[in-house]
């Protein structure tokens, strides 16, 4: 049970790679101090590549309570965050990614408002001009995803539902269930996290508390990221089953012959969806067909 202190206190942690967060930090400070709250806000760059970025960050660290943490090794999503949760003083954790924006000025409020629980989990909102991203793959496939991003549609599946995206844990809660830092790569840590959650007996709650997702990476990037969280996938197969909708559409296929069908297809045809999800009109039914043949080929 969490105590009367505890609810006036937070740690805001976000890891960071390539990317600057310095107005995300800006505005999550000034609804904590309108707030009256306790509150830490700790920024841990995992080994950027990107030197200039790295550097702008560096400004968090002259705001009030907020930490700039430079680390020189990538450690990766899991191992990263974990270093975050030991690094943080109170015992309310607000996990956020770097590239979000807020949707409003009481974001951090409907947080603090929330009801007493093991993890919370505030989910996504998809913001953009549809005319000029109807180009973007990210964006038509997170648009297209946008029904089951409520909070009644996440507590139906409140574990597979889980995104690291932007939660809130107890601290304790988090020391007891670290992320697997075997997940060095990106895609696919934070199911295997809700799994565990509930195979530990944690309850997650859902909430109507959306970070705003406005920044969609390139086609090129975004087919790179998708083609690495797949060999994630494939790689923990077996503990992540009944976790994935991608893994229960390669098991349902059952008898070999349609998956040997649909790797000759990836074989013939891989290359040319592809490219039509790398130009200028991908289509997010190609996308789905290109997934489950890059998955099975593997």
């Amino acid at each position: 049970m969490e105590n009367k202190q505890d609810s006036r206190q937070l740690s805001i942690l976000i890891p960071a790679y390539n990317y600057v967060c310095t107005g995300l930090v800006a505005g999550l400070q000034k609804q904590a101090e309108a707030l009256g709250i306790s509150y830490e806000i700790i920024v841990a760059d995992d080994g950027s590549s990107d030197m200039a970025k790295t550097y702008a960050n560096r400004a968090i660290s002259d705001i009030p309570h907020c930490t700039h943490i430079a680390r020189k090794e990538n450690v990766g999503r899991a191992a990263i965050r974990n270093f975050l949760s030991r690094r943080a003083t109170f015992g309310r954790l607000l996990f956020l990614d770097c590239d979000i924006a807020l949707p409003d000025g009481h974001f951090l409020e409907r947080y603090m408002q929330a009801d007493d629980c093991d993890v919370v989990d505030g989910g996504i909102c998809i913001e953009g001009d549809a005319d000029k991203l109807k180009g973007n793959i990210r964006f038509i496939y997170e648009r297209a995803s946008e029904p089951h991003h409520t909070a009644a549609e996440r507590a139906r599946h409140p574990y597979r539902s889980f995104r690291t995206t932007n939660f809130m844990i107890r601290r304790e809660t988090m020391l007891a269930n670290q992320f697997d830092e075997r997940f060095r790569h990106y895609g696919y840590e934070d199911v295997l996290f809700g799994k565990r959650l509930r195979e530990n007996g944690y309850r997650i709650s859902h909430i109507d508390n959306p970070v705003a997702i406005r920044d969609f990476e390139t086609n090129g990037i975004f087919m790179a990221k998708t083609e690495e969280g797949l060999r994630t996938l494939h790689h923990f197969r077996n503990e992540l089953r009944g976790y994935s909708r991608l893994l229960d559409t390669a098991d349902r296929l059952g008898h070999p012959i349609p998956a040997h069908l649909i790797m000759l297809w990836h074989r013939l045809f891989g290359g040319i969806e592809r490219r039509n999800l790398t130009g200028k009109r991908p289509k997010l039914c190609i996308f789905d067909i290109y997934r489950l043949g890059y998955y099975l080929s593997l």
